[in-house]
């Protein structure tokens, strides 16, 4: 094997050097590493281990010889090009080593998790594991819809994949963008289906990923990129403008570098000044939405000052608006107020040189290296050990466990990404001045839920920047918001109108759903009552601990004793059997009357005897399917109909005509038998369509429905579904009641949908 080849004792000196030359590529990588460790604080800086990435560089090679990329390359160019990417976001030497190690477990089985560990120690190896677990699969031929639904799982499992996988070690995202970005520059050697959907991919979640992460270096790019292959004539279409105009502008922008260096230099202010270019992504969504042409865009022009420490950006500040005239309310202070991902900036725009509009950025180094690397820069030079940015990343950390776990189903969850991972954001404090992000739109509501689901339930009032607002109010950036609970409050089904967080949304429909459960229970357990009271029965001897466990293990589909007993009141179980296994009786024909089965011939058998042509009906006040428990009722010439035990008149002809009451046995034979559900759920626009998409995946004809909608938000749906036996009706029930907006499920009796 190769790892036995690269296992002499030169492995743990990692010394090489007398039997390979070293790449010329590898040279240039090593020399970056170099050079940037170099540009480290002295006091923070660290001395890289030059031999230990030579080394990784060495068994990578040698792990992928005569591999090639689709281009024809070889494919040790890509883990290179990938190591340079993170040198250049500065990251430390286990980042840079395994990305260089980080195709070898899945593309050469001759590389095992032991040689890694053992050869580079346990934290390179954590890091190439967590990325080969972030390989997405393939969707394979299936019909449209099957490909649909399974192009959402494996979108929503990668997602959750990476989400974890960017909490327990950040460090492994950021190969996995930095892999991606590589991907995405040298995306041109695939065929244009396989670009467009990598592309895709990439805008929809890797580029907010990044974003989220703070690494606007990787996020820029990624945009652009994604935007040249999926919209190639409009991206060719803005370069050209903006190459049009770069003379102008580069002329506007040396003319104010110019002036304002000439200024610091007069305060004695030592300062960096650059120009800070738009991207091209950028500039289009800015015409997209916003319904300008290119020459209407005003903000082309930035610069971005860089200072020695924090007072100075307030002092060069200061100089800017003293140089040219501030355009007023366009003044931010990110520094005393940071964005949650660490960010920290004054921005503030004037009118500059011509008269044109001019962006500033003012920050100091260290701020601009979290600006540029995000929770890269918390790994540049300290080998992964930050002192007051840890907070910061332990509450992004905890963001991620909660989104990767919110949501229950892969529609779930994307949708409760593209809200609260991947959408605009609003700025709010706490009145201790920690900062908050949410979705923009967000209330107090959607506050309270961020900062803990109990204080989500039990809220009443807000005060926002000190004064009194109504809870679905609209928080802006800056705003200062102060909860009022009550201990004894519930929340309000009219919330679900106006929140926008998913996370919210999420936990009040969690919340309602527990309601409307232990109603159901508590229902279950006054019929359980009532029914062993009917028998002379003391309910408090059944009804204990130690029966009802038992109870719980003699149904499937439930866990708890409040799973039984809400089946129970939500006539999914019936209460007969259920009083029946409770006293440990087996349920068995009376001595007088008829016993009617069915043979394996499909005939009834009525005594002892067999006939023919005997009329079973299905009783229309009880809607029975095969797998309920049922009774039959020999009627006087109209053959058999056949009740649910829970059925009030047969319960009442056990009283009246016990005699004509006989046991009978119903198995499925495949046939559809009509059944009534009624459906609460959250009333939102496309509901019956994605409830109408759950009965199609199942393969549940819909015979009927009807729909009406509640003052408080809510829509209860009436359907009348045809079902084979109990088992595929649990089925149906269980895939709805798992969708997100469903707040309850019933089954009916005794009526037709629409009628």
């Amino acid at each position: 094997m190769l790892q036995t080849k690269l296992k002499p004792q030169m492995v743990a000196a990692y010394d090489i050097s007398h039997q390979w030359e070293e790449p010329e590529a590898l040279q240039t990588l090593l020399q970056g590493v170099r050079e940037r460790r170099a540009e480290a604080d002295p006091k923070n800086r660290t001395e890289p281990d030059l031999k230990k990435i030579r080394y990784a560089y060495f068994v990578a090679e040698q792990a992928h010889a005569g591999q090639e990329r689709m281009s024809g390359e070889p494919y040790i160019i890509h883990p290179l090009a990938v190591a340079q990417i993170l040198v250049d976001l500065g990251m430390d030497d286990d980042t840079i080593v395994a990305a260089l190690l980080h195709d070898v477990l899945e593309d050469c089985h001759q590389i095992t998790p032991d040689f890694i560990r053992e050869t580079f120690g346990q934290d390179v190896l954590g890091l190439v594991e967590g990325v080969t677990k972030l390989k997405l699969r393939e969707v394979s031929d299936q019909t449209a819809r099957q490909r649909a639904a399974a192009e959402t799982t494996r979108t929503a499992e990668s997602l959750r994949k990476m989400l974890l996988a960017m909490a327990q070690d950040f460090r492994v995202m950021v190969i996995k963008l930095s892999d991606r970005l590589h991907n995405m520059q040298t995306l041109d050697a695939l065929p244009e289906d396989k670009r467009t959907r990598i592309a895709r991919e990439t805008l929809d979640i890797y580029a907010p990923l990044a974003a989220r992460l703070g690494i606007w270096q990787l996020k820029w790019q990624l945009e652009d990129l994604s935007f040249k292959h999926l919209h190639p004539e409009e991206y060719k279409h803005v370069e050209e403008l903006v190459s049009r105009s770069r003379a102008e502008r580069e002329r506007d922008l040396n003319t104010s570098v110019v002036q304002i260096k000439e200024v610091f230099e007069r305060k004695g202010i030592k300062a960096e000044v650059r120009g800070r270019p738009k991207h091209i992504y950028s500039i289009f969504n800015k015409m997209i939405k916003q319904g300008i042409p290119f020459e209407e865009i005003y903000d082309l022009l930035a610069l971005r000052i860089i200072v020695e420490d924090t007072s100075d950006c307030y002092l060069a500040l200061g100089m800017v608006h003293e140089l040219w005239v501030p355009v007023p309310g366009l003044f931010t202070d990110y520094i005393a107020r940071p964005k949650p991902n660490g960010y920290q900036s004054l921005h503030t725009k004037v009118v500059g040189p011509n008269g044109q509009p001019l962006e500033v950025q003012i920050r100091t180094r260290r701020m601009h290296e979290i600006a540029e690397f995000g929770v890269a820069a918390h790994w540049t030079y300290k080998e992964g050990k930050s002192t007051d940015e840890t907070a910061k990343l332990t509450t992004l950390r905890q963001q991620l466990f909660d989104w990767s776990s919110d949501a229950r189903t892969s529609s779930d969850f994307l949708r409760s990404l593209s809200t609260d991972l991947f959408s605009e954001q609003v700025f709010v404090f706490t009145p201790k001045g920690d900062v908050l992000d949410l979705p923009r739109g967000s209330t107090p509501v959607d506050f309270a839920f961020r900062v803990h689901t109990k204080l989500g339930l039990t809220l009443v009032g807000s005060k926002v920047n000190g004064v009194m607002v109504q809870l679905n109010t609209q928080l802006n950036n800056g705003d200062v918001v102060e909860l009022i609970t009550r201990s004894n409050s519930q929340p309000s089904l009219d919330w679900l109108e106006f929140v926008q967080s998913a996370h919210t949304k999420g936990k009040l429909r969690a919340h309602f759903r527990k309601v409307s459960k232990d109603d159901d229970a508590l229902r279950g357990k006054e019929a359980l009552e009532k029914e062993l009271r009917s028998f002379k029965l003391d309910p408090k001897l059944f009804l204990g601990e130690e029966k009802m466990q038992a109870l719980v293990k003699q149904y499937h589909g439930v866990e708890t004793i409040t799973d039984v007993l809400a089946k129970v009141g939500a006539g999914l179980i019936s209460v007969q059997g259920a009083v029946m296994k409770l006293r440990g009786l087996v349920q068995e024909a009376p001595e007088e009357g008829f016993k009617i089965t069915r043979t394996h011939e499909g005939k009834l058998t009525l005594g002892a005897g067999t006939m023919d042509g005997v009329m079973v009906k299905r009783a229309k006040c009880c809607d029975p399917v095969p797998g309920d428990e049922v009774v039959g009722y020999v009627t006087r010439g109209k053959g058999i109909m056949i009740h649910r035990k829970v059925c009030p008149n047969a319960m009442a002809l056990l009283v009246s005509d016990p005699e004509r009451l006989v046991p009978y046995d119903w198995p499925s034979d495949g046939s559809g038998y009509p059944v009534l559900l009624k459906i609460v759920t959250v009333n939102r626009q496309g509901l019956l369509m994605d409830i109408s998409t759950i009965f199609g995946e199942s393969k549940t004809n819909v015979s009927a429905a009807k729909i009406r909608t509640m003052a408080n938000h809510t829509a209860e749906i009436e359907v009348q579904i045809d079902v084979s036996d109990t088992q595929h009706l649990a089925q149906v029930m269980n895939k709805i009641s798992n969708f997100a907006d469903v707040i309850s499920i019933l089954r009916m009796f005794g009526r037709t949908a629409g009628k």
